[in-house]
């Protein structure tokens, strides 16, 4: 009777030491890859499951979308200007299997072929292109490291340069061109306006000429004008042609 009670408290206390050895959660945004005895046998779908304890072992791989930051970077463009770049990726795994028996750690050896790779790229391109063609580089990027990380079954999805910090000298040169290509800009458009201001005056006068009477309204009008400001004289001279006409109502009528 004292053995069969020993023998039921050891079968309790094994079962508190085995089930939770032997039963395994996996959560929706995992999934659990199953090592027995080191050699793979299977992939764990979410839920509860259930392993053989002290034989498997199950390697929970996060199939969610991870950020991962790359640290600044110190690149030399092709030409020749020195800046200091960042940038962030954005990963997941697609295939647990290789994520866990192709590569020790496949967050940091992404890490470190982002780096590189941004090195490469961008030390291969102009700091114009750095600077107005970023969607161009992030899409390079995006495709090389994909490439690298496929076998590990990782999928890259996006890269993307984050800030770009060029030397205090060449933000100086940059706001001085940015300045005078405002200014030429400024310039082009005032010379423009002068231009059709002059086609619009040179209509005119082709017009105004070929109606002196016009001419004489556009002098009256000006007077006009001129009348309504009290502050100031004004003495101007008054055209033989505007008189013309009553000169010669007069002379008709002495005859």
């Amino acid at each position: 009777m004292v053995a069969a009670i020993w023998a039921i408290v050891a079968i309790f206390v094994l079962l508190i030491f085995i089930l939770p050895a032997a039963l395994k959660v996996v959560a929706q945004y995992e999934r659990g890859v199953i090592l027995r005895l080191g050699r793979f046998i299977g992939i764990k779908e979410p839920g509860l499951r259930i392993i053989i304890p002290f034989v498997d072992r199950l390697v929970r791989v996060d199939t969610r979308v991870v950020t991962m930051d790359v640290p600044e970077q110190e690149i030399i463009t092709r030409d020749n200007v020195t800046v200091t770049v960042n940038a962030v990726v954005y990963l997941r795994v697609i295939n647990p299997e290789d994520a866990v028996l192709k590569v020790a750690d496949y967050i940091r050896a992404t890490s470190l072929i982002s780096q590189t790779t941004l090195r490469s790229v961008l030390g291969q391109s102009e700091m114009d292109e750095l600077l107005g063609e970023r969607d161009k580089i992030n899409a390079r990027l995006q495709k090389i490291v994909d490439e690298q990380t496929d076998p590990w079954g990782v999928k890259v999805s996006s890269v993307e340069v984050k800030d770009v910090t060029l030397p205090a000298g060449m933000q100086r040169a940059m706001a001085a061109q940015a300045e005078a290509e405002r200014d030429r800009r400024a310039k082009v458009v005032h010379a423009e306006g002068e231009l059709q201001a002059s086609e619009k005056l040179a209509q005119a006068a082709a017009v105004l000429a070929t109606q002196p009477a016009a001419i004489q309204l556009r002098y009256l009008g000006t007077l006009k004008e001129i009348a309504t400001e009290r502050t100031n004289m004004v003495i101007f001279p008054l055209p033989l042609d505007l008189l013309s006409a009553f000169l010669g109502r007069s002379s008709s009528n002495k005859t």
